[in-house]
């Protein structure tokens, strides 16, 4: 064969073998540096579902904080270097979630090492959006319309309490109760998202825990959902945890970054999950706002007094009640991040945001306590919960009033690169 066909034929082989992309191995990079992170922080990854010799090897040596933090800013940088105009709209996209995600990696880093950042900073640096929050007096006309609902004498948040007492879930019922509503949750989603047969979730009831729910995803479209059950469960709980846990929650957010991004496209960076980082903001927001998606308010009623009332062994004779008091209850929770970011800054003290706690999201003393520990553990991670789903929610509404167009724009959200700059202020 002469050498200028040898050549030639060489050329071809090369052309015919595509070059790897410019951001897979800051992405390989990428993902070493959050394992090893998570062995330097308990509970910093939330999943991860790549190759099991990349966890074993962060788990046998990882770096101290101080080399991760060097490590994260140099990797950032290399990010930074790839030209966006040089790449695809999809993976200048997925450039910039790598370079969101980079940046959060950096300041949880640089929290561990000691340094502190004001609430607004943190939040913004670590979930990419800064918070703009009302004055806490501003929730004050609310607490006035919802004192109307229940009259009667004493604290507020002691009536309140008093009244949902009649909607605690007997102990013994939590369970089916529980696996009634996430089986409606789910029935309803996958009418929409087309799921793979082999997904599936285990649900346990754990206790000592300082949230209420959470989703373990681990890999092959397998979930571990926890309820905690340290204080009574209302009956409203149930389709919240159903559809924020799992469908389409945290569950079917997991199952198509994996189905989408991860073994479709190969992007190795969406085999781990950074608790701090832009993703919560989105998992969050999609969590909270898939509830109102997947079961609209009068929908949501109707389900619970046909099916989770009885099965709860519960009169639903008030529930019409108790559904407008929640509604009208949730519209406070924004004090919840004000009341947040100012005890974290060192405004207020411990028992002056106890004290806020009871009153504008009205809740028992224990229950208050429960609340502020979660904002103690997971800090400006709170505002996800509602900034990220307003964000949402104005991003996939504005798709149109249909469902199809809602649900479509949704699982859009779920399945590529989101950042916080695609979804609508």
């Amino acid at each position: 064969m002469s050498r200028i066909r040898l050549a030639a034929l060489t050329l071809l082989t090369l052309a015919a073998v595509p070059s790897p992309a410019p951001l897979d191995a800051i992405a390989r990079d990428y993902v070493q540096l959050t394992l090893e992170a998570g062995e330097r922080e308990p509970g910093y990854v939330d999943a991860y579902y790549g190759p099991a010799d990349w966890a074993a090897a962060a788990k046998a040596k990882p770096r101290t904080v101080a080399e991760l933090r060097t490590a994260a800013t140099a990797l950032k940088a290399r990010a930074l270097s790839v030209d966006a105009k040089a790449l695809s709209p999809f993976e200048a996209r997925r450039r910039a979630a790598l370079v969101g995600q980079l940046t959060a990696a950096e300041t949880r880093l640089a929290m561990n090492a000691g340094v502190k950042f004001s609430f607004d900073d943190e939040a913004e640096r670590l979930f990419g959006v800064r918070p703009v929050l009302p004055p806490l007096a501003s929730f004050d006309p609310l607490l006035a319309d919802i004192d109307a609902l229940v009259p009667g004498d004493g604290p507020l948040w002691q009536r309140i309490d008093t009244y949902r007492e009649r909607f605690v879930i007997p102990p013994a019922k939590v369970d089916a109760v529980m696996r009634a509503a996430t089986a409606e949750c789910r029935r309803r989603t996958v009418a929409h998202i087309p799921l793979p047969a082999t997904e599936k979730f285990t649900l346990e009831l754990v206790t000592a825990k300082p949230w209420g729910g959470y989703n373990y995803y681990k890999g092959n479209d397998t979930s571990l959902i926890q309820i905690n059950t340290d204080l009574p469960i209302y009956i409203d709980r149930a389709v919240d945890l159903g559809c924020h846990e799992g469908y389409p929650g945290h569950h079917v957010y997991n199952v198509l970054l994996e189905r989408e991004l991860s073994k479709k496209r190969g992007w190795t960076e969406f085999t781990v999950y950074p608790l701090y980082s832009p993703m919560s903001l989105l998992a969050e927001g999609s969590a909270n706002y898939g509830i109102d998606l997947t079961l609209p308010p009068a929908e949501r009623a109707a389900f619970e007094v046909r099916v989770l009332y009885p099965l709860a062994g519960l009169e639903a004779a008030e529930a019409p009640r108790f559904a407008a008091l929640n509604a009208a209850i949730d519209r406070l929770s924004g004090a919840r991040f004000v009341i947040a970011r100012d005890y974290l800054d060192g405004r207020i003290d411990r028992a002056t945001a106890l004290a806020l706690t009871q009153k504008y999201l009205l809740l028992s003393p224990v229950r208050a306590e429960k609340s502020l520990k979660f904002t103690e553990t997971y800090r400006s991670y709170v505002i996800n919960y509602g900034l990220g789903r307003d964000m949402v929610r104005a991003t996939v509404e504005a798709a149109g009033p249909d469902d199809a167009a809602r649900w479509s724009a949704m699982t859009r959200l779920l399945s590529e690169p989101t950042t916080t700059a695609d979804l609508r202020r």
